[in-house]
């Protein structure tokens, strides 16, 4: 028999509790993992609904393999195995980009005496090898698109100028959270994380970086691109990057302020 959806509460705390309650009464589900806005206080709304992951011990193990991909206004259900879990959001997994939504999940149910902990952890922070290539990669690519805006803003096309320099901030934004071993958090939480928990430069406070990046997403100014590019600079050469800025040369001379 199909599995039944999560029957709705009448609030998405009623909601969360029934389905968790389901959930806990299935042997075959060995971990339930919170995530989203509810785990970042002060940020959910009347709107916000509530994230859920299920960890099951594999695919036949439980019914509500089927709920996998369950949306509605107060549950979002991510149903996944233990192995997938494991990967789910590191290098090479396909979900990659979902690292972030467990950098301050809570743990509902273990059932594995603390490894749900122990593998939600994991994802958390960057490792010291993981951070210092995941830090050069994405320098290479920062410097990259910023050249290519003020390569465009030098030669006349500001409106190509200005498209590169939109491209940009993910990049800058990357490296800045990797030199600092921390996972880049969604732009959504991204004033949240550095009000509360500050990357301990107030170069990187939000009342300086946000309207920074502002400016940049707004017009380009080439100004502000190389005031942001020399403070990432620094900040990466400190941290032992500084072939990956050699590495361009001449080039890097674009980037720098034009001397009085």
């Amino acid at each position: 028999m199909p599995a039944l959806p999560p029957a709705p509460g009448d609030t998405p705390e009623a909601t969360l509790a029934a389905f968790v309650a389901r959930a806990t009464a299935d042997a075959g589900v060995l971990g339930l993992v919170l995530s989203g806005s509810q785990v970042h206080d002060g940020m959910p709304t009347v709107h916000s609904d509530h994230d859920l992951h299920v960890v099951l011990r594999d695919r036949d193990a439980s019914p509500l393999s089927e709920l996998d991909g369950f949306r509605s206004a107060h549950l979002d259900l991510v149903v996944i195995t233990l192995t997938e879990f494991r990967r789910r959001g590191l290098p090479g997994d396909p979900a990659a980009f979902s690292r972030y939504s467990y950098v301050h999940a809570r743990v509902l149910l273990d059932r594995l005496d603390g490894e749900i902990a122990a593998v939600l952890d994991r994802k958390r922070t960057l490792d010291p090898d993981e951070a210092r290539t995941a830090a050069a990669g994405f320098l290479d690519a920062y410097v990259n698109q910023t050249y290519r805006s003020l390569k465009s803003y030098r030669d006349g096309r500001e409106a190509m100028g200005h498209l590169d320099a939109a491209e940009s901030v993910p990049y800058a934004l990357e490296v800045l959270f990797a030199l600092h071993r921390r996972v880049r958090p969604y732009n959504k939480y991204l004033q949240w994380e550095l009000e509360r928990q500050p990357l301990g430069d107030d170069r990187w406070s939000a009342g300086r970086l946000l309207p920074v990046l502002r400016r940049i997403l707004t017009d380009g100014d080439p100004p502000t691109q190389r005031a942001l590019f020399g403070d990432l600079a620094r900040a990466a050469r400190a941290a032992g990057h500084g072939e990956v800025l050699d590495s361009w040369g001449d080039d890097l001379r674009l980037l720098l302020p034009p001397r009085p």
